[in-house]
């Protein structure tokens, strides 16, 4: 009968373990110093959607070319030429702005929190106090 090696003493080359992630739906430009990317929606279900588009510009996005960004292989818009997909157009806009635009709204929620925090508490009575906790924590796995 022939003998046979545990698994222990068995040796095999143990390689990196390849890790799958799935392609995004949008694809990512190489970043460029100095702006930020966005994809902007310009159609919603198949209908044009010309508001959003026109608000964008007046905020300072422009539409991004397919010449320009060859990384992507994407052909553009035949008319215009701008990298569109499903809907969206990427767009850029210059980082000073973009987070001034983040600021900006940053503070619109923080504000409203407040608003909201301060009719809670106003509804507070001495005799049943209410009391605000603002933490909150997630668990990932088993208990």
């Amino acid at each position: 009968m022939a003998t046979r090696d545990s698994r222990d003493l068995s040796t095999r080359e143990k390689g990196a373990r390849f890790v799958y992630r799935p392609s995004s739906a949008l694809p990512d430009p190489n970043p460029i110093p100095g702006f930020t990317h966005r994809w902007v929606m310009t159609h919603l279900l198949g209908q044009i959607e010309p508001t959003n588009m026109s608000r964008k510009l007046r905020d300072g996005y422009v539409p991004c070319k397919a010449v320009d960004y060859p990384e992507l292989m994407l052909q553009g818009n035949e008319k215009t030429g701008n990298i569109e997909i499903g809907g969206l157009m990427l767009c850029k806009i210059p980082t000073e702005i973009s987070e001034g635009m983040f600021e900006y709204y940053t503070g619109q929620s923080q504000a409203q929190m407040e608003a909201v925090d301060n009719s809670f508490m106003r509804q507070s009575d001495p005799r049943m106090p209410l009391t605000m906790e603002k933490r909150s924590s997630s668990t990932r796995g088993r208990i």
